[in-house]
């Protein structure tokens, strides 16, 4: 897939690869800022190919993700997934464990704002990734 469709047209450049050790499939970030002033928050672009999603993670001080192009998903732990479109906004309390991704069938681009800290934990399970939109 060509980067420009993987883009979506989105209003940021795709940026580079992410760290693999936290991403499953192929996944691109853009850091569009990281000062720590004011709000001491890094803004990300966060480009994500059709079956690419991040592990499991948490946030120190929670994080809200803005969808700005195609369609994915966004999993609390013991919660359904939820689907995404552009133009969903999704608040992330601290310490919740969860993951977000694009759909299998299509790309997925959202900007995540997230002060503090990420834990990283374990990737998500493909046999349950593969269920979902089927009850999951």
């Amino acid at each position: 897939m060509a980067h420009e469709e993987l883009n979506g047209g989105g209003i940021f450049p795709l940026g580079g690869k992410a760290e693999s050790e936290y991403f499953t499939g192929e996944t691109y970030r853009n850091m569009i800022f990281t000062d720590p002033e004011p709000l001491n928050a890094a803004i990300g672009s966060v480009t994500f190919a059709p079956g690419s999603r991040t592990n499991w993670h948490t946030h120190k001080v929670g994080q809200v993700l803005l969808v700005t192009g195609g369609e994915g998903w966004y999993r609390e732990e013991g919660k359904p997934a939820q689907p995404l479109k552009q133009g969903d906004v999704v608040n992330i309390p601290a310490n919740v464990k969860h993951w977000h991704g694009a759909a299998q069938n299509s790309w997925f681009v959202h900007i995540a704002l997230t002060p503090g800290e990420t834990q990283w934990l374990e990737p998500v399970e493909d046999e349950a990734y593969g269920r979902l939109g089927q009850g999951e």
